[in-house]
């Protein structure tokens, strides 16, 4: 690196299984981020204790050795809560836990996993993190949701939306591109895991997009992802 390049993004990899660290790592390092790998979760906390080891992200694997992902997770938001993490699991019914707000991870990634995919969401997740600390003005032509009072509003209107219908929302909004199966949206939709089918989760939508284009016919932030399911695509 030379004296005038501007310093890269780190990224702290927690991951007891060495291949597939050192895969995320190259794909990572190739895409300009330095990378650091520790493979013990009892070596986390210290080594972050350290004033000069301060990453923008860590990778971090539910199931280690020592202390658990989970631990760690919450250690981290509680006294470094600037640092973005992303949990790494083969354990899908962990996913709920996860995304949980109690335990603030900034979102999570199943296993098998391509590198690829690792990379997209480690710059996602830092653009939203950025934009977060930054905050800009609010544009009214934007939508805005009010958690507190389970509200959606667009330039000021309350769209009026039912508790199923704010929480489809929302899941897709804190992951603007991101596509989402009908089971990924029901099991956020419905946390007792009640059985229902995917024409409810297509219902629902269909409902929340009609709300949407009562105040804006002229767009389309919900968008079907054909055989696959739906998306939150703002516009630019």
């Amino acid at each position: 690196m030379h004296d005038t390049d501007p310093p890269r993004d780190s990224v702290l990899i927690v991951e007891d299984e060495p291949k597939i660290a050192r895969l995320v790592a190259d794909y990572l390092e190739g895409s300009g981020f330095a990378t650091r790998h520790i493979d013990h979760g009892d070596s986390v906390l210290p080594w972050l204790k350290a004033a000069e080891n301060r990453p923008a992200l860590v990778l971090l694997d539910l199931m280690l050795p020592g202390t658990d992902g989970l631990t760690l997770c919450r250690e981290i938001r509680q006294r470094w809560p600037g640092i973005a993490v992303i949990m790494l699991t083969a354990r899908v019914e962990e996913v709920d836990r996860l995304l949980g707000l109690e335990l603030g991870a900034d979102d999570y990634i199943c296993k098998p996993f391509s590198p690829r995919e690792v990379v997209a969401r480690v710059k996602a997740v830092l653009r939203r993190s950025r934009a977060a600390q930054d905050p800009q003005p609010a544009d009214p032509k934007q939508l805005v949701l009010d958690d507190d009072g389970w509200r959606a509003l667009a330039e000021g209107h309350d769209l009026g939306l039912t508790a199923v219908e704010f929480q489809l929302l929302k899941v897709m909004m804190q992951a603007p591109g991101r596509i989402f199966s009908r089971d990924q949206l029901m099991d956020h939709m419905y946390r007792d895991h009640r059985i229902v089918s995917e024409r409810t989760v297509d219902s629902h939508v269909k409902k929340l997009r009609k709300k949407i284009a009562d105040v804006w016919p002229e767009r389309e932030i919900i968008r079907s992802v054909y055989g696959v399911g739906y998306k939150y695509q703002p516009e630019e």
